[in-house]
């Protein structure tokens, strides 16, 4: 749900944030996966980030009129402020912190489409805040809606995704902390040939799932709330992807509120060795949620595989040209990264 890639053979785009209708008796977790919980519920996202992304100019009430320095020196929505006078600008706050100091002039680095400007700016005496600006309106964070693939209770863990949240380069978002809250379904745009499908997700503010630490190309990971309650999941072994067959399996996922169920896929290619991480090809089998969905949705990413009660994977992107197959990512990696 939150980039795009092109692949060798079709576009696919990630999936891309409690009651289980199960088709298997659950294995209780041996010493090895002792506290781990089966996944498949949806998540809210809202990810502090390190870059501070120019979402628009404005303009700033002065002593001459109004006007935006940021517009007369040409920088553009979609620059990131990279620094400004040799200081690094992680926050939007940092930017009005640095520019607050008494300098000679203010040079501002920029990323625009992967090369570095460093740019002049002359910030003005804003008259309505009584501070210097801009005029430029800047973001920090990210939000989205996903799905989490497992609880690890025993390291006190959640994962989630299966890959990474990544900016319009294709290239992974560092975060600066976050909070991952639950969220409840309320619609889905139906993926068809060509035009992936969405589910359509809100917060619950009350109901925190953890913070977020890491983001890599294995997905989002971060500390469960301390008060979280894994009484209504269900514990579950994994399998190593040496483990995996060709032919059925089931994932988990929600379409609607917040109840995950479960739905026949068949694991049509296993590539335990993948650079990008797409160990497995999935067709989704399942009629009722080829009607619900068209296949796989953004904010199916980090949906659990499951395959012979065991855990497998994680659902990470769906086929653009045919919306019931798609990639996944082996447990095996997933729980190595964090």
């Amino acid at each position: 749900m939150f980039n795009a890639k092109k692949g060798i053979k079709a576009i696919i785009l990630s999936a891309a944030i409690i009651v289980f209708s199960l088709v298997f008796t659950p294995n209780y977790a041996d010493a090895a996966t002792d506290g781990l919980y089966l996944g498949g519920f949806p998540a809210g996202f809202s990810l502090s980030t390190t870059r501070v992304e120019v979402v628009g100019l404005c303009d700033v009430l002065t002593s001459g009129g109004m006007c935006s320095p940021a517009r007369a020196a040409g920088i553009k929505s979609g620059d990131v402020i990279d620094k400004i006078n040799g200081e690094e600008v992680n926050k939007s706050s940092d930017i009005n912190r640095i520019i607050a100091r008494e300098y000679k002039k203010y040079i501002v680095d920029i990323i625009r489409g992967g090369n570095l400007l460093s740019i002049e700016v002359e910030p003005v005496k804003d008259l309505a805040a009584n501070g210097k600006r801009l005029g430029i309106l800047v973001k920090d964070s990210v939000s989205g809606i996903g799905t989490v693939t497992y609880i690890d209770k025993s390291n006190n863990k959640f994962a989630s995704l299966g890959h990474p949240i990544a900016d319009a380069d294709n290239k992974i978002i560092e975060i600066n902390g976050g909070t991952v809250f639950g969220s409840l379904i309320y619609d889905v745009k139906k993926g068809v040939r060509g035009a992936p499908g969405e589910l359509k997700g809100a917060f619950e503010s009350g109901s925190v799932i953890g913070q977020a630490k890491f983001n890599c190309s294995c997905g989002v990971f971060g500390e469960l709330a301390e008060n979280y309650n894994c009484s209504k999941l269900v514990k579950i072994e994994k399998a190593s992807v040496d483990k995996v067959e060709i032919g059925t399996a089931y994932i988990y996922s929600t379409v609607y509120g917040n109840e995950p169920e479960s739905y026949k896929i068949s694991i049509v290619k296993v590539d335990k060795d993948n650079k990008d991480n797409r160990n497995f090809v999935i067709k989704i089998e399942d009629k009722a949620l080829i009607e619900k969905t068209g296949g796989i949705v953004q904010g199916m990413s980090g949906s659990p595989i499951v395959q012979n009660g065991k855990l497998i994977g994680a659902v990470t992107h769906v086929f653009v040209n045919d919306p019931t197959r798609g990639y996944g990512i082996a447990i095996d990696k997933m729980m190595e990264a964090y």
